[in-house]
């Protein structure tokens, strides 16, 4: 790892959580700095078929954090030649199967679940397994939202995807009850929610999940000496999936938002990373 990549891993880190609405600062002080690099390495280093566990559930319907960033990462990933595959429950599976390839999983199935993820492990022999911005089980082996509402008979179980998998792992969170946080559960602990216990190889904290997606795409680009974060466009990643029914998860409306901030937020992030990623050796 040498010192320009990890100078420039840090800088896009401190920017992923610049804001610190739910308390993400106090998460990103518990990891070993570098995180987001030592995630993109595990990228880099295992092509082939890469899992993307993602949506969280608002009312009855998909909030548009996690989705937004499971689409960029799985479009970056294809144009690198990957095979990767969306993994996520109802209504998002029906929502992104007509041009995404996925995997469904099934609401409120938990005793069934770590049985059949065994089945799709061994079937799709993933090389790399990434949750962004899903519902992480807690100690009492239930799902709670950011409200402290247990929501589990609206989940779909993930979490067995990188507990029972023989490849590496990356998770990305950004408020403490999702999975991967059994990470740093003890720093979780002092937030105001019920913490997600499973963990991971590798945990990746940002403000917005989908914005952690374009960190790890940063360093993935900067391995491969290429721009992959050219091209993304947020506004119409959000628009496709508004047409699908998504809401926003903190104002749970059908708007162009991600927790409550304007995409234009994402796009301002996006150049910021691009700013110093250029100037990076």
């Amino acid at each position: 790892m040498s010192d320009a990549l990890l100078h420039l891993s840090r800088q896009i880190e401190d920017l992923l959580v610049a804001r610190n609405i739910r308390g993400m600062q106090s998460l990103q002080a518990a990891l070993l700095p570098g995180y987001l690099l030592r995630a993109a390495t595990l990228l880099n280093e295992n092509p082939g078929t890469v899992l993307i566990g993602t949506g969280f559930p608002v009312t009855d319907t998909f909030e548009t954090d996690g989705p937004v960033g499971a689409v960029a990462l799985y479009n970056a990933l294809l144009t690198l030649g990957y095979s990767p595959v969306l993994v996520c429950g109802e209504p998002l599976f029906s929502a992104l199967s007509s041009d995404y390839q996925c995997i469904r999983i099934r609401d409120n199935e938990l005793p069934e679940a770590r049985r059949e993820t065994r089945q799709l492990l061994e079937q799709y022999a993933p090389s790399l397994v990434i949750s962004i911005e899903r519902p992480g089980l807690s100690a009492d082996g239930r799902y709670y939202n950011m409200r402290s509402e247990d929501i589990s008979d609206r989940c779909a179980c993930y979490d067995y995807f990188l507990i029972d998998s023989q490849c590496p792992t990356i998770a990305i969170g950004d408020g403490g009850n999702e999975i991967g946080m059994g990470k740093v559960l003890d720093a979780v602990k002092s937030l105001n929610i019920v913490p997600a216990v499973t963990s991971c190889d590798e945990l990746v904290v940002a403000d917005v999940s989908n914005w952690a997606a374009y960190g790890i795409l940063a360093l993935l680009g900067k391995l491969r000496g290429m721009d992959l974060l050219e091209g993304i466009q947020p506004e119409q990643i959000l628009s496709y999936l508004s047409k699908r029914g998504s809401v926003d998860g903190v104002t749970r409306e059908n708007t162009l938002t991600e927790d409550s901030l304007c995409f234009s937020a994402g796009v301002e992030l996006i150049e910021q990373i691009r700013d110093v990623w250029r100037s990076a050796p």
